[in-house]
């Protein structure tokens, strides 16, 4: 997608979104200790989420963050505390000297950003033209708004498939609480 006030801003932050994405995978797939993994899994999901934005898909962007960052990750972290694999000791990711310098030029570098767009002359140019926003109200105004088109498929054509989702987070939740449950009462390994 191509911007015509911005395009060195918005090449530079695909970019920087997509390897954050790729880097925080990595730290995903190579965290021994489960909880850790899963934060790193929902840093994937919010670059994931800031992509999508930049692309111009704010509506997937939210529902990245909503559905896959909010809930299916609660859904992980709730099984994973469940069956007790996250231990205490094991989650030390980023503690000492260089998580803490690390955090500390990110958050530095983010409001450098913000101050140097706050102070832009391009700033009044961020919010959409009067094109832009009648468009927008005509697409809100029509049947279904903004969402009925992503709406309309998904509860027709793939609703075999998003109730098949449904149902096997479903059973694996259940499957989840047996296991737990075998554990409890001296099952266990």
């Amino acid at each position: 997608m191509r911007h015509e006030f911005f395009p060195l801003f918005y090449s530079f932050h695909f970019y920087l979104f997509g390897l954050l994405a790729i880097a925080s995978a990595l730290l995903f797939v190579t965290r021994k200790s489960p909880v850790a993994a899963a934060m790193w899994l929902v840093n994937v999901m919010f670059c994931l989420a800031a992509e999508y934005v930049l692309l111009g898909a704010q509506f997937i962007g939210a529902i990245q963050v909503l559905v896959y960052a909010g809930a299916i990750m609660v859904v992980f972290l709730f099984v994973v505390m469940l069956l007790n694999l996250g231990h205490a000791e094991a989650v030390t990711d980023l503690r000492g000297n260089a998580g803490r310098l690390a955090a500390g030029f990110v958050g530095l570098a983010m409001l450098a950003e913000v101050m140097v767009l706050a102070q832009s002359e391009f700033a009044a140019e961020l919010t959409p033209k009067a094109a832009l926003a009648r468009q927008a109200a005509e697409a809100i105004d029509g049947p279904g708004g903004v969402i009925g088109p992503i709406a309309a498929p998904l509860f027709r054509e793939h609703l075999l498939a998003f109730e098949l989702t449904s149902m096997l987070l479903l059973t694996a939740i259940v499957g989840a609480v047996v296991i737990g449950k075998k554990r409890e009462g001296g099952d266990a390994r």
